[in-house]
């Protein structure tokens, strides 16, 4: 009897095809670690927007604090170090707005990566002038930061400065994508300056005009499109309002004829109905935060959009009718 024929074909063929199947594998794992995402974790949804922006498809973004929360008292969740201790960098605005609440969460997600001084730690603040730096810090003022008023995203310019730090570091953390990011920064800013010939435009009638916030949060704001907010809720900021305060401010409001007041999403909405009751103005709501109010979703464009417009439409409907021309009979 003849000895059966071995199967043609090559020799150990079954442990080639699982050596080529292991290989493949080997392979598909190295380019995902390669074309990683980066895991970007922004304190507020303002960064997070401009993160996404300059980001775009090679970046994942977590934003910690909720659009409609207040940034400088936010709930220290222990999914949040969790997120810190994956992330590869952590934007946050580097005026103390989180310093209460975001230094025991870095304390605690032990990530050399994110730690000040390491290159994922970043300031969005680099660069920006900022505004009302004190001489001195004097806790009987309120709640003042050393480095200046941080809520300085409202002015388009500021975004313009944060969009391109955040394209460099971008680009340093990842040299792979940095055409891409630096590419996201020029698109980007195109849209920007040409947005905020619009919001200019928009709001260029009004230029002088006085308004009343609850919080100091506005004064890049004011000085962008020229309008005039000293008159505040708060007594001093952080301070909640006491009688005798509004009292002076509604005196104040009916003098100068101010008929809008701006409120923020997480502030206390029936004081500024009752000094609106009491006035004659109207409260209007606003948000620095992307979705902090409705019509504001979307990314920082759509957020300014949504501020500068609804401003407009208050300030011109507060405006007092133009006097009536000599011998002009009344309608």
């Amino acid at each position: 009897m003849k000895p059966a024929k071995r199967r043609a074909g090559i020799p150990g063929g079954s442990h080639l095809l699982r050596f080529r199947a292991v290989a493949g594998s080997v392979l598909l794992l190295a380019a995902t670690i390669v074309h990683a995402k980066l895991n970007i974790v922004a304190t507020t949804a303002d960064l997070a927007a401009l993160a996404q922006a300059i980001g775009g498809q090679e970046v994942a973004i977590t934003a910690l604090a909720r659009p409609t929360e207040d940034p400088h008292f936010v709930d220290a969740k222990p999914s949040f170090i969790v997120k810190l201790s994956r992330a590869d960098a952590l934007i946050h605005g580097g005026a103390e707005l989180e310093s209460a609440w975001l230094a025991p969460l870095l304390a605690g997600a032990r990530n050399a990566k994110i730690l000040p001084g390491a290159p994922g730690n970043i300031r969005a603040c680099q660069g920006v002038q900022m505004l009302e730096v004190p001489d001195a810090l004097d806790r009987s003022h309120g709640d003042i930061h050393a480095a200046g008023n941080p809520h300085f995203l409202v002015a388009p310019e500021n975004a313009r400065i944060v969009a391109t730090h955040l394209a460099e570091v971008f680009g340093q953390l990842d040299p792979p994508s940095a055409a891409l990011y630096a590419a996201n920064r020029k698109a980007f800013t195109e849209q920007l300056e040409a947005r905020r010939r619009v919001w200019r435009n928009a709001l260029a009638p009004f230029k002088g005009a006085r308004l009343v916030a609850y919080h100091n949060s506005w004064p890049y704001f004011a000085r962008e499109f020229g309008l005039e907010i000293s008159l505040f809720l708060e007594p001093k900021p952080g301070i909640p309002p006491s009688a005798a305060h509004l009292a002076m401010v509604m005196a104040r409001m009916k003098e100068q004829q101010v008929r809008v007041i701006l409120h923020d999403p997480y502030l206390d909405r029936r004081t500024a109905e009752t000094v609106a009751r009491t006035t004659g103005a109207r409260v209007v709501n606003v948000t620095q935060y992307p979705g902090g109010v409705k019509g504001s979703e979307g990314g920082y464009l759509e957020m300014m959009d949504y501020l500068v417009n609804t401003l407009a439409q208050a300030l011109a409907a507060a405006s007092p009718a133009p006097p009536a021309a000599p011998g002009a009979q009344p309608k």
